[in-house]
């Protein structure tokens, strides 16, 4: 009976559904005024979010609602003022029209409220920003919402960047614990140090996995634990590591990773691994300085 309950859990995280009492749980806390935030964190860090939740949950965690429900409608009015008033203003300027795809739209819209949008800057260059964005919109319905929660997301990203030294040194160190077979190979053939960490980690795979896989590390990212990027980087190269051995150079290796986003079965397996093994790994996380004044 007990192997009966374990594999229909696995199931049941695999297609994202969870337990009743999980769920159950969630709805309590999400009816708690104010919303505890702690609470809520140190749920995105233990369970998967049910899709019908995730809504509420990312908005609230990454501080685009306010946790006290009376102020909700006033701080969202505000929020729609602010973005209907950059989409005014970058139409009138006609940097945007009903033709610049959605990310590139929210993309000049932060860079004006960054004050970055200088005379000429192009805004159709790939950035993590727009990475992060076109996820985020196929995920959410509600494009206002949307814009504030990859702004909060990308200030996530800065912050992954300032890490990028010791994150980059876990994944060497990581992956020799893990596989030593493997990260040899990658180092005899002068891939290992040269693998892209700072564009996936800042995107947090965002064009790498499906994002029905994504969605589940993305829950651990809302809840701040950024350090799951390394374990989904260290869980792609062992997942293919057949595939991965018979790469000597890196534009082919690049290839093979770039390959496995339409394969929804791989990401799922990439993502079941790599949230096993944060789990057994993250007693020392690295959680976001943005995030730890979000929920003192």
């Amino acid at each position: 009976m007990a192997d009966e309950r374990n594999f229909r859990s696995t199931y049941y995280e695999k297609v994202g559904c969870r337990g009743v009492e999980e769920r159950k749980s969630l709805e309590i806390l999400l009816k708690e005024k104010p919303l505890n935030l702690n609470k809520l964190t140190q749920f995105c860090i233990r369970f998967t979010v049910p899709n019908i939740h995730r809504t509420v949950l990312w908005n609230s965690l990454l501080g685009v609602t306010p946790v006290y429900d009376k102020s909700r409608e006033y701080v969202m009015e505000q929020r729609n003022a602010v973005y209907n008033d950059l989409l005014k203003a970058l139409t009138t300027m006609r940097i945007v029209d009903e033709n610049t795809p959605t990310a590139r739209v929210f993309y000049a819209m932060w860079l004006m409220e960054k004050r970055q949008l200088t005379l000429g800057r192009d805004i159709t260059q790939e950035s993590h920003f727009c990475n992060i964005t076109k996820v985020l919109l196929k995920i959410f319905d509600n494009d206002i919402e949307t814009y504030w929660m990859a702004k909060s997301l990308y200030d996530y990203s800065e912050e992954v960047a300032l890490e990028m030294g010791k994150l980059s040194d876990l994944t060497y160190t990581t992956l020799e614990k893990e596989d030593s077979t493997l990260y040899k190979h990658l180092k005899s053939c002068d891939m290992l140090t040269t693998l892209p960490l700072a564009d996936w980690y800042r995107s947090f795979f965002a064009g790498v996995l499906s994002e029905p896989a994504l969605i589940r590390v993305w829950d651990k990212i809302c809840g701040g634990a950024i350090k799951i990027v390394v374990y989904v980087m260290i869980e792609t190269l062992r997942i293919l590591r057949w595939r991965v051995t018979r790469c000597t150079e890196l534009d082919a290796l690049l290839k093979l990773i770039e390959s496995i986003k339409n394969e929804q079965d791989t990401a799922d397996v990439i993502v079941n691994a790599a949230i096993e093994l944060w789990q057994q790994n993250k007693g020392h996380e690295f959680i976001p300085q943005s995030k730890l004044k979000s929920v003192s």
